[in-house]
């Protein structure tokens, strides 16, 4: 994730920089000894892409909250300062999190921690409301919607898209299929597969069967996968 630093106090710039070097997750693109420096920069790079910024409230000229009151689309925002009074102003702009100086660095951790979950939140409410992918089929771009995929099948460094007429190969790992697909829609029921769970036919014993064009398809349940399928179908017993 790309992230800013916005403190005039070098002390505690230096502090969070050193920590978001710690973090794999992060880069650092810019740092700020002011909230009006920074909104220059960012005005005259809308296309910049931040995902999160560190921002210091007690400045001069433009305060922190001031800089959150003049900004229209702000990224996740985590919010430091040697004053807990302005904690819940800033909760008013959606703020991640608030962190008191000194800051250590598991305090830092759990912050990043709570930004990657309203990460995910946000992208998997995105692909909720999607109902179709782009696939790369040799040079060009195909529509596929998530209701004519059947299932997935891992390849060797490959994952394979199998629709009711066609098969789409793309180099992506089944973790990284996995994320791009509806959670609702898609459930993991082997290490090598993901199906689609409105394409089953049938479960029986520790098979998964789904019609194809050419009859059906027999998929294996791995033993760790089999209490995640039950649990995401719609199951009703005696």
């Amino acid at each position: 994730m790309d992230c800013i630093i916005i403190d005039d106090d070098k002390f505690s710039t230096k502090i969070i920089a050193e920590f978001v070097e710690k973090t794999e997750e992060l880069d650092l693109i810019g740092t700020y000894d002011s909230a009006i420096s920074a909104i220059n920069d960012l005005n005259k790079n809308s296309s910049k892409g931040i995902d999160l910024i560190f921002l210091d409230i007690e400045m001069p000229e433009m305060s922190g909250l001031d800089f959150l009151k003049s900004i229209n689309v702000l990224p996740q925002v985590i919010i430091y300062s040697s004053q807990e009074k302005y904690a819940l102003e800033s909760y008013e702009y959606n703020v991640t999190d608030y962190l008191l100086k000194p800051v250590n660095y598991t305090r830092f951790l759990k912050a990043i921690n709570k930004v990657k979950e309203q990460r995910e939140k946000r992208d998997e409410l995105a692909r909720s409301n999607s109902d179709e992918i782009f696939v790369k089929n040799n040079s060009s771009l195909v529509r596929v919607k998530y209701d004519d995929i059947l299932w997935i099948e891992a390849l060797e460094n490959y994952v394979v898209l199998n629709t009711f007429k066609d098969k789409y190969t793309i180099h992506f790992t089944m973790k990284s299929i996995t994320d791009k697909m509806p959670g609702k829609s898609f459930v993991r029921v082997h290490r090598s597969f993901i199906v689609n769970i409105a394409k089953i036919k049938l479960i029986e014993d520790n098979s998964v069967i789904i019609n194809t064009s050419e009859g059906s398809k027999i998929i294996p349940i791995g033993k760790s996968f089999k209490d995640k399928l039950m649990n995401d179908i719609n199951l009703i017993t005696k």
